[in-house]
């Protein structure tokens, strides 16, 4: 299934969005490193899907608002996007940041939206403020944060070497991007956990066996803080099971929709 890249303008900002197939509306929502790698996993949703999948202000190559500075302020341009192009009883998925931005549309209005799938996803305080539930990535050396977010690490190290300048403008924009989204406090809100049970969607919370950036007991306790929402496990999978076991992962997602 061929993905197209189209620039659109959503209240005022002007995106990336990454398209693909002709089904029931699906508005996914990428990690902190963007989409790169994901190109298989949308490929296969997209047979079951209309796929929708924006670059975040900030990310890749989409602007960022100068007054953008929470994530609250990307839940709102999501919940706008999603109106705009018509994706009325979408399913919406998000993995890792951008699971930490769709628990932040849900909390606000779950209106429009059919069910809610979260993929090693972000946001949420469990622990006491000695406790660090996110591992801090941005301390870490390259090859400490590759072992940290995939289970095969040696088969998803790049050679920026032979990277296009745009593919280098990405990356760099997406760590910029996602610091400072998620600096301080580190990688979450502290009020949302309370308001997770406004979220009143069928909700899947998906987690890699292997993530080494946010563990798969933290997975646990965010499913438990939302209604009637279901945790599954994909083994042999960091923190990004989309790409890792894209298969498998899409497999769950499409199954968890169509039971919606």
């Amino acid at each position: 299934m061929e993905l197209t890249v189209d620039r659109i303008e959503v209240s005022g900002v002007s995106v990336d969005v990454t398209s693909a197939g002709a089904g029931p509306p699906l508005l996914y929502l990428h990690g902190g490193f963007g989409l790169s790698g994901h190109a298989s996993f949308l490929a296969t949703l997209a047979k079951h899907f209309r796929v929708v999948a924006p670059g975040l202000p900030g990310f890749e190559h989409s602007e960022l608002p100068r007054e953008y500075n929470c994530v609250g302020d990307l839940a709102y341009f999501c919940l706008d996007l999603a109106d705009q192009l018509g994706l009325r009883g979408a399913t919406l998925a998000g993995a890792c940041f951008g699971g930490w931005v769709t628990a932040e549309m849900t909390v606000r209005s779950t209106a429009g939206f059919k069910c809610l799938i979260l993929i090693d996803a972000l946001g949420v305080k469990f622990g006491d403020h000695l406790t660090r539930d996110i591992t801090d990535i941005h301390a870490m050396s390259e090859a400490d944060l590759e072992a940290a977010l995939y289970a095969q690490p040696e088969s998803y190290r790049r050679d920026t070497t032979v990277l296009t300048d745009d593919e280098l403008t990405a990356i760099v924009r997406n760590r910029e991007a996602f610091a400072l989204f998620g600096w301080k406090p580190y990688m979450h809100n502290a009020g949302l956990a309370r308001w997770l049970h406004r979220i009143d969607i069928p909700t899947l919370v998906l987690w890699g066996d292997r993530d080494g950036m946010v563990s798969g007991d933290y997975g646990r306790k965010y499913a438990a803080a939302i209604p009637n929402a279901r945790f599954e496990i994909i083994e042999n999978a960091g923190h990004y099971p989309g790409i890792e076991q894209a298969g498998v992962t899409a497999h769950r997602l499409v199954a968890f929709a169509a039971d919606s």
